[in-house]
């Protein structure tokens, strides 16, 4: 009986970690008359993104900047959130990153 609680147990910690996982967002350049900024979204491509900014106006999202992880290698994580506005976007390009990206905060 118990070791057959101990691998039930053991089966719901694997399948709640797997099933928690967080996926690596998509990045994405905006930029403005003003500056650029890089955002990270999941679940929408450049078209999709596009197409929500025109259909509500702005679009919330996580800035991603460089930073040092802590093993000393740089990564690309979440900064801030940020709204970004349709008036002031002159163009949505994708980013693609050598380094790596930390997905996003829960």
């Amino acid at each position: 009986m118990l070791t057959r609680l101990a691998t039930l147990a053991l089966g719901l910690t694997v399948a709640t970690g797997s099933a928690f996982a967080q996926a690596v967002p998509t990045l994405f350049k905006i930029v403005s008359a003003k500056d650029d900024v890089v955002i990270g979204l999941t679940g929408t491509d450049l078209d999709g993104l596009a197409k929500r900014l025109v259909a509500e106006g702005q679009v919330t999202a996580w800035q991603y900047a460089v930073h040092k992880g802590a093993n000393g290698d740089l990564e690309q994580a979440p900064l801030r959130r940020v709204a970004i506005m349709r008036q002031e976007s002159l163009r949505i390009e994708p980013f693609s990153s050598p380094l790596k990206v930390l997905p996003l905060p829960p």
